[in-house]
């Protein structure tokens, strides 16, 4: 993975971090410009909202979006974060889904598996127009969650179904490592997912 990418995505976990908590630290920066944390409030309004399950998608343009499942399976949010210190909102819309979900794997390059708690259902995130994802429900003889890839273009699946495990909320501390004398940065308190 290279270098930017790296960023990107460690960026956005704060990002995510974040997103997916009510509180976080002042907006502080690292020595190397290379780490944002931001407070809540200097988010996008819609990032402000809780979310249950996120995860981070690159497009073919170098984009970075973050996805939030937010209010229980009814909305779905879509962050640009390709600039982590500048988080915007690209779309939130209404859902009608069967309740919470979490996504549980990437479906080659332009969608992702998406699983139901309560309901066991499973649905595809289409992603090939990244700023307006489609959820798809789908009909499936067994679980795809813990399917294993097949080449480029299958899935090995087993009849084991998957079960959901409630994320144990976890403070993470933000250190800068630019210099020679590692600094905490911040704390981002309860944390249940992050897009690592």
């Amino acid at each position: 993975m290279n270098n930017i990418v790296k960023s990107t995505l460690a960026l956005s976990l704060v990002a995510a971090a974040a997103v997916l908590t009510s509180t976080a630290e002042a907006e502080i920066h690292s020595r190397s410009k290379e780490l944002v944390v931001m407070e809540a409030r200097d988010l996008p309004e819609q990032a402000q909202t809780p979310g249950n399950s996120l995860f981070l998608h690159p497009d073919n343009a170098g984009g970075t979006y973050l996805y939030v499942e937010q209010q229980q399976g009814a909305r779905l949010s879509v962050f640009d974060v390709t600039d982590p210190a500048r988080i915007k909102l690209v779309v939130s819309t209404p859902l009608t889904a069967e309740g919470a979900f979490d996504f549980v794997r990437p479906l080659g390059d332009y969608a992702e598996l998406v699983y139901f708690r309560d309901s066991q259902k499973e649905a595809v995130l289409d992603l090939r127009k990244t700023k307006r994802p489609v959820l798809r429900m789908i009909s499936t003889v067994t679980d795809l969650g813990p399917a294993e890839t097949l080449g480029e273009s299958g899935l090995l699946v087993t009849s084991k179904a998957h079960t959901y495990v409630p994320a144990v909320a976890r403070d993470y501390q933000v250190i800068d490592i630019a210099a020679s004398d590692p600094t905490q940065l911040a704390t981002v308190k309860d944390v249940k997912q992050s897009g690592d």
